[in-house]
């Protein structure tokens, strides 16, 4: 309304800028604008992490350090593979938000307040020149219509649980305990009371955000919860779930891009957690097993020695990795060469996200 009554202060045309239309179908319209919009940024941002990861991966294929179920020591594995399976959901994630652009890809100008319009209104034209794929094929779905922004949200959701849990390795990797990272000025502070302390600020603010994201969701699909056809006024509500989440996912992915560009891992801490014996339990298991001897009878041998004390380890860490040549796994050469593969994943989506949301005709 108040870019109409603008416009018609201007020039007289302005008067007919409402001609078969409601804010009803006009706010449908901007909404699904902006979260094209904002899909497309979330992308770009996102191709931006996923580099940074691949990056430090890269320089890190080869640096060995324990792999870790349940928080325990379990298997060698390397800085690089660890990092890229934290690349590996946020790739995933760029295919949720360009599911989410695709989701608002309708164009409801002209449904007019539920019911349409009298005049000869040419949607598919308009549809066209604001880059959409077609106009809405029901009038009074078109304005009541958020589920394209539920896809938004869920992806904003689906990203902030992703990078709670590197900032969860993070924060465990940057303990004295662990030390197997050290923390850049760039991406920590220090303790008001101790000056001995470095704490990781970042890290800790990408896991305490994750709830911001999982409440608008839940915001939002209430709001939508059993509302009657077509526009209500409860449909207000839905901005400000959604556009907190956008923001909020946005700003985490930058966090933790900072997060990533500036880990400094230490090689001779995350060499000694790797020299556990334990850690070449499976691997002397799986040796029986070439034997000829039942893995589940293998397990049992090898357990035997552990709990005795008697367990020796067939070969060192670095001698496993390299044994573990399999599509997917720690492989210090698979590892570098899914690192580059996944560049060149992210450079796809970045041209994708730079195409979108197309520009309007001059």
């Amino acid at each position: 309304m108040a870019i109409e009554r603008r416009l018609t202060e201007i020039t007289p045309a302005g008067a007919v800028l409402h001609t078969g239309r409601s804010r009803n179908d006009q706010v449908a319209l901007d909404l699904r604008l902006y979260c094209r919009d904002s899909a497309a940024h979330a992308v770009a941002s996102l191709v931006a992490l996923v580099g940074a990861l691949a990056r430090q991966a890269a320089s890190h294929a080869d640096w060995v350090m324990p792999g870790y179920t349940h928080l325990q020591r379990a298997q060698p594995v390397t800085v690089g593979h660890h990092l890229l399976a934290h690349a590996e959901p946020l790739l995933r994630d760029i295919t949720r938000f360009a599911h989410a652009y695709e989701a608002a890809g309708d164009m409801p100008l002209g449904s007019g307040a539920l019911a349409a319009s009298t005049l000869p209104l040419h949607r598919e034209t308009v549809s066209r020149q604001l880059g959409f794929a077609a106009p809405t094929a029901n009038s009074m779905d078109a304005v009541s219509d958020r589920d394209f922004a539920l896809d938004l949200a869920y992806a904003c959701i689906a990203v902030a649980i992703h990078l709670s849990r590197l900032g969860e390795d993070v924060v465990i990797w940057a303990s004295s305990e662990f030390g197997f990272v050290r923390l850049a000025d760039e991406i920590a502070t220090g303790s008001s009371l101790m000056p001995q302390k470095k704490n990781p600020d970042i890290a800790e603010l990408l896991r305490g955000r994750s709830g911001r994201a999982i409440g608008s969701l839940m915001a939002l699909a209430t709001v939508l919860k059993g509302l009657p056809l077509a526009y209500d006024r409860d449909l207000q509500e839905d901005k400000p779930a959604l556009f907190a989440a956008v923001e909020n996912a946005l700003e985490s992915i930058r966090a933790a891009e900072l997060l990533v560009e500036n880990l400094e891992f230490d090689r001779e801490r995350l060499a000694s957690a790797a020299s556990d014996p334990g850690l070449m339990a499976t691997d002397a298991a799986e040796e029986l097993v070439r034997g000829g001897v039942p893995f589940r009878k293998s397990h049992e041998t090898v357990g035997k020695q552990v709990r005795e004390g008697k367990f020796t380890a067939p070969w060192n860490a670095r001698v496993s990795l390299s044994k573990r040549n399999l599509p997917g796994g720690p492989n210090p050469r698979r590892v570098a060469a899914r690192a580059r593969a996944i560049r060149r994943e992210a450079a796809v989506w970045r041209r994708w996200s730079e195409r979108r949301p197309p520009p309007l005709p001059k």
